[in-house]
């Protein structure tokens, strides 16, 4: 992520640099390479483009801005496509834990990471939801994102699966006040009925790498860069929502 940001400014700023130029009248008809300018010549451009910058502040920010509504509204749509194109991978996975109803008419996803603290606000949000949309069906999608911490929490919930666990280990998860560590996740493994060495063993399942990268490559492909994160219908939705946002969401994608 953060080579990715740093690409991204580095675009930005080329941007800026050319809208610098053709608002100062530098900008050629047919642009040249770097080697068609002596050294000369492109440190007397960096001294004007410097001086027009000094004189013309709001240049720059305007460029930058300009350019970073283009890079949003380009992974606005790149998301928006994904959402088409990988809808089943989405709402179907085999793999992905359910609640709710399995037939439901809408369907919730949610992008998570057990060590994050607006996911578990969330929690009694979504609590309330389940309770009282029974036509309500809620996809989870395990997004370790905040470390390796985070990594073992979502192994050990996927794997809590193969002892018929994953609800009450997700739960504990999810609730959790203190720190989450590989200490503290097999402790509250023990306290919901695992077994925590033959968890340990299940967790090793090469099939748990394959759904975590799954996870990772469909969150990438709806530009999800953190948790929580919601899609219900066409929306996507980052960050912690609300009861009555989640709400909303919900009953539109029901009138679609």
């Amino acid at each position: 992520m953060v080579m990715r940001f740093c690409l991204r400014l580095r675009s930005l700023r080329r941007i800026a640099l050319a809208l610098c130029l053709g608002a100062a009248g530098l900008l050629p008809t047919t642009l040249g390479t770097a080697a068609d300018f002596t050294p000369e010549q492109r440190q007397a451009i960096e001294a004007i483009v410097r001086d027009y910058l000094a004189k013309n502040p709001d240049v720059m920010l305007d460029a930058l801005q300009a350019a970073e509504d283009k890079i949003k509204v380009e992974a606005r749509d790149k998301a928006s496509a994904a959402l088409v194109t990988r809808r089943h991978e989405l709402l179907d996975d085999p793999d992905a834990p359910i609640a709710g109803n399995p037939k439901g008419d809408v369907t919730v996803v949610e992008f998570f990471d057990y060590r994050c603290p607006y996911c578990k606000q969330v929690v009694p949000a979504i609590d309330a939801l389940l309770a009282e949309d029974k036509q309500l069906r809620f996809v989870f999608k395990e997004f370790p994102v905040l470390g390796a911490d985070s990594v073992v929490a979502a192994r050990a919930a996927l794997a809590s699966r193969k002892q018929g666990k994953y609800d009450a280990m997700h739960r504990a998860l999810m609730t959790t006040k203190g720190q989450i560590n590989a200490e503290a996740v097999f402790k509250m493994a023990g306290s919901v009925g695992l077994d925590a060495e033959r968890l340990k063993r299940d967790m090793a399942d090469p099939e748990i790498d394959r759904m975590l990268k799954a996870n990772t490559k469909l969150a990438e492909a709806l530009e999800i860069r953190g948790t929580p994160a919601f899609v219900v219908g066409d929306e996507i939705v980052p960050g912690a929502i609300s009861l009555n946002a989640l709400k909303q969401l919900i009953a539109a994608a029901r009138q679609k």
